[in-house]
């Protein structure tokens, strides 16, 4: 869990995982040079449970840098990613485990549900609200090229299997790299239909903005990080941004 002065949303965040029904995990949040009182939040969570076990980074290292901290003092067999403004359902790491291990795959996720960004409900009390992002039953490094499938706040991955495996160092979409490396390797990811995770929405007066900027943010993936031609980048670039605009999303 990656904590930039998050200090008004870790904290639920962080209870989400508490109130998960399977109980052996270590919840590493990287505070990332956070100004507010997010570094109090974490140390107040950590004295009550020895499970939380906070981190930080020198300085501001973004996304990345503070989810690839966490990553390297993990201890578990299976990474699972959360955000601190982000919440899982109660029953999400048990139902994503056991769909994991059932069907033998290294990269799973589930749909999940939006939510205002001002959320403040308990999960254990949520209602379906309609508003789904669904999963796809199956994804390969082709169809991952022609749009990211795969809610951050859902995926796990099984370094049993995949080893390591750390987010390139990108200022957005560190999280979709990560995902086309591990399918460029081969295999495919798996989806569970049912929703497990709260995904706030961003701020409305941001999401324009967003869109624009995410358009360059995907090209330097594609031909920075992926080493597609020029053509093949063109390509899934235009599969990609057709989609997002079409689902009001990039």
């Amino acid at each position: 869990m990656p904590a930039y002065n998050a200090e008004a949303t870790v904290g639920a965040a962080i209870g989400s995982v508490l109130a998960q029904t399977h109980t052996d995990w270590e919840l590493l949040v990287t505070d990332d040079g956070s100004s507010d009182g997010t570094g109090a939040v974490l140390a107040e969570a950590a004295a009550a449970d020895e499970r939380i076990r906070p981190g930080r980074t020198a300085g501001r290292a973004g996304a990345a840098g503070a989810r690839n901290e966490a990553i390297g003092r993990a201890t578990g067999d299976y990474i699972a990613f959360l955000d601190a403004d982000d919440l899982w359902l109660p029953t999400k790491l048990e139902r994503q485990l056991a769909f994991a291990e059932a069907g033998d795959v290294p990269l799973t996720f589930s749909s999940y549900y939006k939510v205002a960004a001002d959320f403040d409900d308990d999960p254990a009390r949520w209602r379906p609200n309609g508003r789904i992002v669904r999963a796809r039953d199956r994804l390969d490094y082709r169809a991952m090229l022609q749009q990211n499938h795969i809610g951050c706040l859902t995926a796990m991955y099984d370094r049993r299997t995949l080893g390591t495996r750390y987010m390139p160092d990108l200022r957005k979409r560190q999280d979709y790299a990560l995902w086309l490396s591990i399918l460029r390797d081969g295999g495919e990811a798996r989806g569970l239909a049912e929703p497990l995770a709260l995904y706030r929405d961003a701020r409305a007066d941001s999401l324009s903005a967003n869109k624009l900027s995410l358009v360059r943010y995907n090209w330097q993936l594609y031909r920075d990080v992926e080493k597609l031609s020029l053509p093949r980048s063109l390509w899934a670039l235009g599969q990609t941004t057709v989609r997002s605009v079409l689902k009001g999303r990039i």
